[in-house]
């Protein structure tokens, strides 16, 4: 039997696998509907990981100078940078990524996320979370 590390991280494998082919289509596809705060958000896939948890995959569009507040997920989340430009900011540090790159947000990280360029940046993020809990919980 393999252990939840090992399971976690064939997970995560698997989804940064599909990243670069995520990628191409993020140049080509549909412009994202923005919500009044410039965030598009797309649920790629949602499936049972677990008796406990699921796996969720999630395109974030971010319009140009848009931001996603301080939050957490019940569980762990991978952001994988499709194009553009973003800075994170977590545990006091700010943290830039280029498209191709990936950030591991730890489950109950405080983060928070904002477009610093000038054109729509898109990423996908993965998650293995809590099942039954919103994917989202805003910083109080």
């Amino acid at each position: 039997m393999k252990s939840i590390a090992q399971l976690t991280a064939g997970t995560i494998a698997l989804a940064l696998l599909a990243a670069p082919a995520l990628a191409q289509e993020a140049k080509t596809a549909v412009p994202p509907k923005f919500d009044s705060k410039g965030i598009a958000r797309t649920e790629t896939v949602r499936r049972a990981f677990d008796s406990q948890r699921e796996a969720i995959q999630v395109r974030v569009d971010f319009a140009p100078g848009a931001s996603f507040p301080k939050h957490s997920h019940p569980g762990v989340e991978i952001a994988y940078v499709l194009s553009g430009t973003i800075e994170y900011e977590m545990d006091g540090k700010t943290i830039r990524l280029q498209a191709g790159e990936s950030l591991y947000i730890p489950a109950g990280a405080v983060h928070s996320a904002k477009n610093i360029g000038n054109d729509v940046i898109s990423e996908l993020a993965t998650y293995v979370v809590e099942k039954n809990q919103p994917i989202v919980i805003l910083a109080k």
